[in-house]
Parts: C-alpha cells; structure tokens; sequence
C-alpha cells in the first residue's frame, strides 16, 4: 500500500458540489492508493504508521505539549484527518507519456482495504473524513510546511 501524507491547515473534499468532508485547522490529507497483493495487514500498519508520523510541532497544540518534545504526531494531539482512495498512485509513466494504471488494484481489493485504512483510523481515536470511493471528488487543502510525505508498506 501507497499514501501520500501532507500536513494541512485545513482540508475538504467535495462531491457533485457538496462538501463530504472537511477540517478547518492543523490536520492531514491522506491520499491512499491499493496494489494487488496488499492485504488487511498492510492497512492496519499503513493506518498506525499514518497516525503516528511525528510531523507536528508544538505550535499545533491546543494545549500543553506531552513531556515538552518538537515532534509530535497526529495521534498526540488528537489532530483530525481525511483519507482519500486514490488508484493513480500506482500509475506508471516510464515509458511515454501515457500512464499505465496496471498496478493498481481493482475496485473489489482496493475499497475494503482503503476501509479498513479508515477503520483502524478510527479504531486508534482518530477523527477521520474520507472521499467517495471512484466518484469525481475536488480535494483542496492548504499544505502546512509545506510537508508532503510518500510511505510505502510493503511486505507483511
């Protein structure tokens, strides 16, 4: 499994002109994207992995900053997120300049795994927004840093 992780000062993605999520404030955007043999184990340590990033300072913090460190992650500070399935972070542009999506796993692996990114989210106490699974969303962010950040979880 693939995620794009970028801190933001706010976040939204819109459906058909609605807004289905949405955060105002520190937070992350997460952009996740499926291959063909990843498993629920890999969504499991994609999501703790996600959750964990210390890419915060305390300048974040509503509050006292845990034992006065720099570092600290979204779990800490009880910061919310938006995960987005997003099968072209498997497209391979190599060769051409045409794209190949072959990588990317079929939508019958690809949603529940992107799910139980999302579930394991929450699972840990997160506050989690998603997109719409294959519809046409606008994601719009405003990147914080800017700290945009490629994670890869490879073999269980």
């Amino acid at each position: 499994m693939r995620a794009i992780v970028q801190r933001a000062r706010g976040a939204s993605v819109t459906v058909d002109g609605d807004v289905v999520s949405a955060f105002d404030g520190p937070g992350l955007l997460v952009l996740v994207g499926v291959t063909h043999d990843d498993s629920p184990a890999r969504a499991v340590r994609l999501a703790a992995k996600i959750h964990e990033l210390r890419i915060f300072d305390p300048g974040h913090a509503n509050g006292e900053v845990p034992d006065g460190r720099r570092e600290l992650s979204a779990a800490e500070l009880g910061l919310p997120l938006i995960v987005v399935s997003q099968f072209t972070l498997y497209g391979d542009a190599r060769k051409g300049r045409r794209p190949t999506w072959t990588a990317a796993a079929p939508r019958p692996v690809a949603e529940p795994l992107v799910e139980a990114v999302v579930a394991e989210l929450r699972a840990r106490g997160a506050s989690v927004g998603t997109g719409v699974f294959g519809a046409d969303m606008a994601v719009a962010l405003v990147n914080d840093g800017p700290i945009t950040l490629v994670i890869d979880v490879d073999a269980d």
